[in-house]
């Protein structure tokens, strides 16, 4: 592992962060924790708020929050626009990450015409074929696959067990969890008669700089043109995307969420946990879609947007769910009453 993370004075944390500091700047800090179980030496944020009673009661020796929350606070604090954001960056320096030394693992296997820069950090059982890619500073963790033909970009890092199956390319500093398969065939079938037949998946995948893929993950390769993720996507885990999806910048979709084939997400779009996207759809940039939503339009402008009932007592929705069949049905008739009773 790396060094062990070292003590910061608040002086320091806020100069870095450019935050304002209520408190001594020669107060340090050797961690972070939440505001219930944070001690002096720590600190936490206020966010939400709703945990503005836990902040008044937290041991906390600092605590990153709004302007608007800083009259509650007795203690040290940083004041932040978005105190989750200058959290996130703050605890990024508390985090010990593993060592990648540069190098192939003796236990790995490197085919000859593969390229692999000298600065790449390979790992035991890794294997790389023919034509695969690994540039500059990237890090393959234990078992991974690189195929033919893929390309894992400068300063890129495959945790462990991840595979990229055939003409993918991954771009700088994307980050691959464990069990993720990149490049798969994407689910292409002809019916012919009585059976089916498959169609070849002969496109590939690209993926953004700055992108990361949750833990078995499934990005499956185009029919014939690429499956795209452009720069900062971020995906949580178990999330299937299907051969020719694009998705744009910035978007961030959350766990076992799944999208169809040839759909179109835009940019700066949040995709809620287990939402579908059905196939050959657009989606305008800024839409949100909360969890559970099955989507089965295009949506062409930013905003909120829900499908689904919400949870009830069981018996109440099963007579509701009956109702569900008889819909139509009552529009009809209370039009018709509608029009009848018209002056």
């Amino acid at each position: 592992m790396s060094a062990a993370p070292r003590s910061w004075a608040l002086g320091e944390l806020a100069g870095r962060f450019a935050l304002e500091l209520h408190g001594d700047p020669a107060q340090t800090v050797d961690g972070v924790a939440t505001l219930a179980l944070a001690g002096p030496g720590q600190l936490s944020f206020l966010s939400n708020p709703h945990y503005r009673a836990q902040m008044q009661a937290s041991r906390a020796g600092v605590v990153v929050l709004r302007a608007d929350d800083l009259p509650l606070r007795s203690g040290a604090a940083l004041v932040a626009r978005d105190p989750y954001v200058a959290y996130a960056h703050i605890a990024a320096l508390f985090e010990a990450v593993a060592d990648a030394p540069a190098g192939v693992h003796p236990s790995a296997v490197v085919a000859a015409g593969a390229s692999v820069a000298a600065s790449a950090s390979i790992g035991p059982l890794c294997v790389i074929e023919d034509g695969a890619v690994i540039e500059d500073g990237a890090a393959l963790g234990p078992g991974c696959i690189v195929g033919p033909d893929c390309v894992v970009g400068a300063g890129s890092r495959l945790v462990a067990r991840v595979t990229l199956v055939t003409r993918v390319r991954l771009g700088r500093r994307v980050l691959v969890h464990p069990g993720a398969v990149i490049g798969s065939d994407g689910f292409g079938l002809a019916f012919e008669r009585d059976h089916w037949i498959k169609v070849p998946q002969l496109g590939g995948v690209r993926i953004g700089d700055d992108c990361e893929i949750g833990a078995n993950s499934t990005i499956d390769r185009g029919a014939l043109e690429d499956t795209v993720l452009e720069d900062d996507v971020r995906l949580d885990n178990q999330i299937q995307i299907a051969h020719n999806v694009h998705v744009g910048a910035h978007t961030a979709m959350a766990g076992c969420s799944a999208v169809a084939g040839s759909a179109r997400i835009g940019r700066y779009c949040l995709i809620g946990g287990a939402a579908g996207i059905l196939g050959h759809l657009s989606i305008a940039d800024r839409v949100t879609v909360t969890a559970m939503t099955l989507v089965t339009h295009s949506i062409t402008a930013a905003g909120e947007y829900s499908s689904g009932t919400p949870i009830q007592e069981n018996r109440q929705w099963r007579r509701n769910a009956a109702r569900f069949r008889h819909l139509d049905e009552m529009a009809r008739r209370l039009k018709a009453l509608e029009k009848d009773s018209a002056p």
